[in-house]
């Protein structure tokens, strides 16, 4: 199978040079060929399966170029050895939720504690498979924008991995006290961490514009060095997040929650960046039986818009929530959605992407809406719905969740109430442990928070009033060393990117 741009249909590229380079030479984004089909009597025997089983399957059906003893080396090292709570990388928890069923896809049992985990245990060992599959001796930057949650996993993941360096940027006043702590402990002699003056799409542009720098790349070059992705523009980023849709629904298959053949759910996902509901997208075009797929937003509404509009319009106010991790105005996954929905089009994309980046917005024809709408439904809440529902779940349920699974709860009650959708079953994407939040889900379910505690307090006050316990990870920061205090204009980032390449030039 290769990989396509979705700017330049033209181009093809094994899916170990797609891993490799992260992102298309024109900026375009690589996705697969094909999609490969999953049938009922597959999801039959993958219900026996385990979730290193389950991963191994799929990703063979998309990496050709890598033996499927390779792919198996590769999912071992990323999910088993105590990496994982209990080497159960996605559990389902099930909440009673009046007559709804639904179902909540834990994905931060990790060791960031968010679902980022999933794919960035598993990418530096694609990577680095795939860098000696195109015979290259380069060194392998990795460049990363995170709104909080995935500079931390590809720090984590990629610490001391041989042959590559790591550069991490994230929005000084955009990410929670605990995602920022995570990050500018981080360990390892081949990491960088640089807050920058600005938001996350100022990073997330930033990254992209020195991925097709000239000057940089020519230096690069220079230096033996090639750059590689991180986020989920990196296609072997977004490929490990199809598995557990596909596992979630074998799980419920195997627990007999999943009655019949055929039988169909809604996935419900909090997004910003939109690769998470991408893969839930790309799982139900090989065959998982969706019913709809749920987009979830903040504030920072642009995906609730364009799903209902079909105008995308980033010329609006930015907010800063307590669900940062969706604090993201462009939504770089989106171009792979509209690439296939328009039967691969590269020159309709191209268009579209030239007049977000000149006018800050694009609007899609009546055919494309139509499409959208029959594949999505889309809401929003602000933060002070995000807290009633944590609180409510915690009161109800007496289940704690964090800020983001509590906006893919609220937005999914919208669903049902719109729809009078109550008997198919939900599998509600849970993506964060409470505690990389523990500010505002204290906030949410005390009486006695004090504004004034330090986060750790906050943390502690948090474990003592619920029991639950304070994930590892998170305990041990509280004596962790701070190693990164950098913050840089978003205009110097190339120059950040270039000290982390121990790459000296004048200007």
């Amino acid at each position: 199978m290769n990989y396509h741009s979705t700017r330049n249909s033209g181009v093809s590229v094994s899916s170990a040079q797609a891993i490799s380079q992260g992102i298309s030479g024109e900026g375009g984004l690589f996705v697969p060929e094909k999609l490969p089909c999953f049938s009922y009597s597959d999801l039959l025997e993958l219900q026996h399966c385990g979730y290193t089983e389950r991963a191994v399957r799929i990703l063979s059906a998309f990496l050709s170029d890598f033996t499927t003893e390779e792919i198996a080396e590769c999912v071992g090292n990323a999910y088993t050895g105590g990496k994982f709570e209990q080497d159960r990388p996605a559990p389902l928890s099930c909440l009673q939720n009046g007559k709804r069923k639904m179902y909540l896809l834990e994905l931060w049992h990790g060791p960031t504690c968010a679902f980022k985990d999933m794919a960035l245990q598993l990418l530096p060992h694609l990577l680095t498979k795939s860098l000696k599959k195109i015979q290259s001796s380069k060194t392998a930057l990795i460049l990363v924008a995170t709104s909080g949650d995935t500079g931390k996993a590809a720090l984590e993941g990629f610490k001391d991995v041989d042959g590559t360096r790591i550069q991490v940027f994230y929005p000084e006043n955009g990410v929670s006290p605990m995602q920022k702590r995570q990050m500018n402990t981080q360990e390892g002699n081949n990491v960088a961490v640089c807050a920058i003056e600005g938001n996350f799409d100022d990073a997330q542009t930033g990254v992209k514009k020195i991925f097709t720098d000239p000057g940089i790349n020519r230096l690069l070059e220079q230096n033996d060095i090639m750059f590689s992705s991180a986020n989920s523009i990196n296609w072997g980023r977004l490929l490990p997040q199809i598995v557990y849709y596909f596992s979630a629904y074998c799980d419920l298959m195997a627990n007999g929650r999943i009655s019949h053949e055929g039988e169909k759910v809604n996935i419900v996902v909090p997004t910003g960046n939109f690769g998470n509901i991408l893969a839930a997208y790309y799982a139900k075009k090989m065959g998982l039986p969706v019913k709809k797929l749920i987009c979830a937003s903040n504030a920072n509404n642009v995906l609730t818009d364009f799903l209902n509009t079909g105008v995308y319009d980033r010329n609006r106010d930015f907010h800063t929530t307590i669900s940062p991790s969706m604090d993201i105005l462009v939504s770089s996954n989106l171009e792979r959605l509209l690439y296939d929905l328009t039967g691969n089009s590269s020159a309709k994309v191209a268009g579209w992407m030239n007049e977000l980046a000149s006018d800050g917005r694009y609007q899609v024809d009546d055919d494309l809406l139509s499409r959208l709408h029959e594949l999505f439904w889309a809401g929003f809440c602000g933060d002070d719905a995000t807290k009633e529902t944590i609180r409510e779940i915690y009161r109800t349920e007496n289940y704690l969740c964090d800020t983001h699974t509590a906006v893919a709860v609220n937005v999914y009650r919208q669903y049902v109430e719109a729809e009078k959708d109550t008997e198919t079953p939900a599998i509600v994407v849970s993506t964060a442990s409470p505690y990389k939040f523990a500010d505002s889900v204290l906030s949410a379910v005390s009486a006695d928070y004090r504004v004034d505690a330090s986060e750790f307090e906050k943390v502690q006050a948090l474990s003592a009033l619920t029991g639950t316990p304070i994930p590892t990870p998170i305990a041990q920061l509280e004596s962790k060393q701070v190693r990164f205090t950098a913050i840089c204009p978003k205009d110097k980032m190339g120059d950040s990117v270039l000290k982390t390449a121990g790459i000296k030039y004048t200007v």
